[in-house]
């Protein structure tokens, strides 16, 4: 790596192999031939990436359109722009305890439902049971907080459906726990669910452009490359993962064309998004897609 290395300081919202695109383009280097030095984190509990966006602190969040609601609903001018698309479809699975034959969405009325609660994570699981027919009111919701907790508090035998991103759905249906059962994304459909965040200031300044080669080599690998090598790839960053767990992910992921498309944030799933929320009352108007997103810096 040279010494002019240019810094690129990656946080992301939440840390799954949901996220490949930019873990990728980290573990394969991607990022690095484009003359830049990575470094990622995870954003604190109890933060947000759109304070250290705004702070300086830094460089790109992994983040989704629906953040930048939040400042839009309280007049506030949202401190970054969302620029790129990584995930075109809600990366959340189901997992049952104990399942024979096919799932069926109202068999989740029956037993405890260890899910992620609040934001975007809630809002989706709420609609996509109300496409299904059910009403996510109707369920017994069980709160555990951190992906931690949760898969704690299922190996322990709490619950009997488990919500969250691959690849802990995964883990556990390879532990012997639970079966992967159904798709968020699949059931919602294209949504912009995921997307690549920063100031204006930077989108517009010297580093976007060699970004933009960066992640688009990195997303469309991770979509097309073998699986098993993506996960021998990103192995280090999810220790205590089994690698077939994480290959199974992947695999899904690549299935679902979670990141297929182009990297632009298309409107139509903006405004599927918008839908979404507009379901659970967490908006009171739809936001303009110009106040929230634009055109990829090398477009």
């Amino acid at each position: 790596m040279s010494d002019r290395s240019l810094p690129l300081r990656v946080m992301v919202s939440r840390h799954s192999a949901f996220y490949s695109p930019l873990i990728a383009g980290i573990a394969a280097g991607h990022f690095a031939d484009e003359g830049f030095a990575p470094t990622y984190a995870v954003v604190p509990a109890g933060k947000a990436v759109s304070q250290y966006i705004a702070s300086g602190e830094v460089d790109i969040a992994q983040s989704a359109v629906s953040a930048s609601w939040t400042a839009l609903e309280r007049g506030a001018k949202p401190p970054m722009v969302h620029f790129a698309q990584i995930n075109r479809r809600d990366g959340f699975f189901l997992a049952a305890r104990s399942a024979a034959g096919p799932f069926r969405w109202e068999q989740l009325r029956s037993g405890a439902f260890v899910y992620v609660h609040g934001g975007q994570p809630q809002a989706m699981l709420a609609y996509a049971l109300h496409l299904a027919g059910v009403e996510l009111s109707e369920l017994q919701g069980v709160d555990r907080g951190s992906t931690q907790d949760m898969l704690s508090a299922f190996r322990a035998g709490e619950g009997s459906w488990f919500h969250e991103q691959a690849p802990y759905p995964q883990q556990l249906e390879h532990e012997g726990v639970a079966r992967v059962v159904a798709s968020i994304g699949e059931a919602i459909g294209p949504v912009a669910f995921s997307s690549v965040a920063a100031a204006r200031s930077w989108v517009l300044g010297p580093s976007a452009v060699p970004f933009m080669r960066a992640y688009r080599k990195a997303r469309r690998w991770v979509q097309e490359a073998p699986p098993a090598e993506i996960a021998a790839c990103e192995a280090s960053f999810f220790p205590g993962i089994d690698r077939s767990a994480l290959v199974a992910a992947i695999q899904a992921y690549q299935r679902l064309g979670t990141w297929g498309g182009d990297v632009a944030i298309e409107r139509e799933a903006y405004d599927k998004a918008l839908d979404v929320f507009t379901h659970s009352r967490l908006i009171t108007r739809a936001h303009a897609y110009e106040q929230v997103a634009i055109s990829p810096p090398d477009a």
